[in-house]
């Protein structure tokens, strides 16, 4: 099977832009400050709205506060203070909050224990625009995810 062409891939996306909500509110996490900003770019294409942070523990703080609410929460799954999966654990046991869990690491046993604690999925870095638009059909966007 060829793979598709930059130009080709190009067109998709273009033809996709209007088939995805904008506005996602995306929380997300990520200790290494250049994968962090591509995401940034990445969401902000999509149309979502981001806050990154750098740190596992901050993005529980601000979770925790409660003065901004999130449709979805991207998180890297190695980091130093507490990792992805502690992270997903906390936010499962606290809130109910849709999580994507992000790696270099496609090791199958990581995938499933990300799965297996509740993420409702298992991105491989880089992740790519086409991944991140598919969510916004599927979290709705500006509802209290509580709900």
């Amino acid at each position: 099977m060829a793979a598709m062409g930059g130009n080709q891939r190009q067109m998709m996306e273009d033809a996709a832009e209007d088939k995805f909500p904008e506005g996602l509110r995306v929380l997300a996490v990520d200790d290494d400050r250049v994968c962090l900003k591509v995401l940034e770019v990445l969401l902000r294409h999509c149309k979502y709205q981001p806050t990154m942070v750098m740190d596992a523990k901050k993005a529980l703080k601000i979770l925790r506060a409660g003065k901004e609410q999130f449709d979805l929460v991207l998180t890297d799954v190695r980091m130093p203070d507490m990792d992805g999966f502690q992270l997903l654990e906390l936010i499962g046991l606290e809130m109910d909050l849709p999580v994507i869990m992000l790696s270099v690491d496609c090791d199958k046993k990581a995938v499933m224990k990300g799965i297996n604690h509740g993420a409702c999925d298992y991105l491989m870095k880089p992740v790519h625009t086409n991944e991140l638009k598919t969510y916004g059909s599927m979290f709705k966007v500006g509802e209290d995810p509580k709900q």
